[in-house]
């Protein structure tokens, strides 16, 4: 779907506890991982060899419009922010935190039609909207605002 998840920015702190809790629930739907380096060499061992990837340049900025998904790892929020903003596709982004600091920069800087906090993607439909199916797939800005996944 247009709203899916194409790129998952994690911190890096974040890796050894979140990669192995999502190895399964994304190996079990046969989701295609392009990993960078530091995402791969944690999954190596956890996920399915087929559908485990090293990710290219292309990978990224990329919407697959399939059960495919990128990952990069990061340092700091200003590295994830700064990524988010150069791959954005303009339509939805979403950030998962704690740190109100943190989204509150997230929302106000990053450029897309939809961005949320600590929500799903999928809310960028035209149903949820009020406006008909049709706004899910529109690049369009609205007055809303909506963004990507970045753990930081």
């Amino acid at each position: 779907m247009c709203n899916a998840l194409d790129a998952l920015v994690v911190n890096h702190q974040m890796l050894e506890k979140l990669m192995p809790a999502m190895a399964a629930p994304l190996a079990e739907y046969g989701v295609e991982i392009f990993a960078d380096q530091n995402s791969f060499r944690i999954l190596r061992g956890l996920y399915p060899k087929e559908l485990l990837k090293r990710a290219k340049p292309e990978h990224f900025g990329f919407e697959f419009l399939s059960l495919k998904m990128s990952i990069k790892t990061v340092k700091n929020f200003a590295e994830g922010l700064a990524f988010v903003k150069k791959y954005t596709s303009g339509h939805s982004e979403a950030i998962l935190t704690n740190n109100k600091h943190h989204a509150s920069v997230f929302l106000k800087e990053v450029d897309a039609a939809a961005v949320y906090r600590n929500a799903s993607t999928r809310f960028t439909d035209g149903g949820e909207f009020g406006m008909g199916a049709e706004v899910g797939i529109s690049t369009q800005k609205l007055h809303a605002a909506a963004q990507w996944v970045c753990l930081l």
